[in-house]
């Protein structure tokens, strides 16, 4: 049987960067890896950013939507099972931010799926500087998220005081009891150091934490109905320009359902930066692009907001 990971965790949670060091270790132990980036969104920037793992021998395959939560969900059950003949032992799904962990569990029960794939490892990514005044939707799709990890790990550990991993243990402790989840925290593979300085014995016991099944009060929401993407296609700024008008939109009142703004940016010079940013942090870093996109995710996005900040969207 085939393992089928999940690597999970909310917007800005630094899925993809954790992706990076597993994938490697993973590697190490001589698995034969495929990883779907698969996301609500009809483009995936992730994707562009995780292009190095190739040149390890990793498999590196997309899975997007746009036209529905159905068709998009059609559209994954069929790349699983073209990659169940490719020889793999071990696929990993990256999904959405904004991901119901219950639809993993229950493609793997449907037919061919369970005569090739078995549940391997459910890890959450927690970033413990989560913005605080989260949606009561949002705030059920983080803790979907946790409560059936085998591991949770934290993110940024080095930028983070001791008093905010102890904060955001909290908070995911009091979402648990909110909705009902049977499961403590405690229970969970903790894992709060930085990543690259984890050693043999943390990255192993991360490759065999599994999942963990539990009850909690269900909310019947789509990703799609209740998240807003749009999208700025081959767009061009000067970096420090939108790194000031990013702070600018974050700190206006009327955009406070905006969780996320991420892409490629092309600047003036022909240079390309990723940009990655959350309500409580702004990064950037030069990359090897060959197309600039920018992303804005959030609930309630005021569209003509964004026109005078950002110009018109693309879709």
């Amino acid at each position: 049987m085939i393992k089928l990971d999940l690597i999970t965790g909310f917007l800005g949670s630094g899925k993809t960067t954790f992706m990076r060091y597993y994938v490697k270790y993973l590697l190490n132990m001589g698995e034969k890896l495929c990883i779907i980036e698969n996301d609500f969104g009809a483009i995936n920037v992730d994707m562009v950013l995780l292009k190095n793992l190739e040149e390890l021998g990793c498999n590196l395959e997309m899975v997007v939507g746009g036209d529905g939560a159905v068709a998009h969900k059609r559209r994954l059950k069929t790349k699983l099972i073209s990659m169940a003949m490719m020889g793999f032992t071990r696929v990993i799904i990256e999904p959405s931010g904004i991901y119901d962990v219950d639809e993993f569990f229950d493609l793997l029960y449907e037919e061919p799926i369970d005569g090739w794939y078995e549940a391997g490892n459910v890890i959450a990514i927690v970033n413990p500087k989560l913005e605080k005044n989260l949606s009561a939707i949002s705030g059920y799709f983080f803790m979907s998220e946790i409560a059936q990890a085998g591991a949770v790990v934290f993110s940024r550990t080095q930028e983070c005081t001791p008093q905010e991993i102890e904060d955001i243990q909290q908070r995911i402790r009091d979402l648990m009891e909110e909705f009902g989840c049977n499961r403590k925290l405690d229970d969970k593979l903790l894992v709060d150091k930085e990543w690259d300085k984890l050693n043999e014995q943390s990255y192993s016991a991360i490759v065999k934490c599994g999942f963990n099944r539990c009850d909690h009060v269900k909310i019947s929401i789509s990703g799609e109905d209740d998240y807003q993407t749009f999208f700025y296609f081959d767009f061009k700024m000067d970096m420090e320009q939108l790194v000031e008008i990013t702070r600018k939109i974050f700190e206006d009142k009327s955009c406070d359902g905006i969780h996320r703004i991420k892409g490629i940016v092309q600047t003036n010079t022909g240079d390309f930066y990723e940009l990655n940013t959350t309500r409580n942090e702004i990064m950037t870093n030069k990359v090897n692009g060959f197309r600039a996109v920018l992303i804005v995710i959030g609930e309630d996005i005021p569209r003509e907001k964004l026109v005078e900040y950002l110009g018109e969207p693309t879709m």
